[in-house]
């Protein structure tokens, strides 16, 4: 073929990615994304209340 030029291996390897990320975004949903981000945020805030409460509770126990 005239004009056509080979694919270079960076170009063969962006396909790859590109259809492999776009694949994989296909297979998230909405749903699933607030789900994760509710469940991270409360993680977070039950995390921070235990740690300031045993903070606490150790600093009357050393008094």
């Amino acid at each position: 073929m005239v004009g056509v030029k080979p694919m270079r291996w960076n170009d063969i390897r962006i396909s790859a990615l590109g259809g492999t990320l776009c694949s994989i975004w296909a297979s998230f949903s909405l749903g699933d994304v607030a789900q994760t981000v509710l469940t991270a945020a409360l993680g977070t805030i039950v995390s921070c209340v235990t740690s300031t409460l045993l903070r606490r509770y150790v600093k009357k126990r050393s008094n």
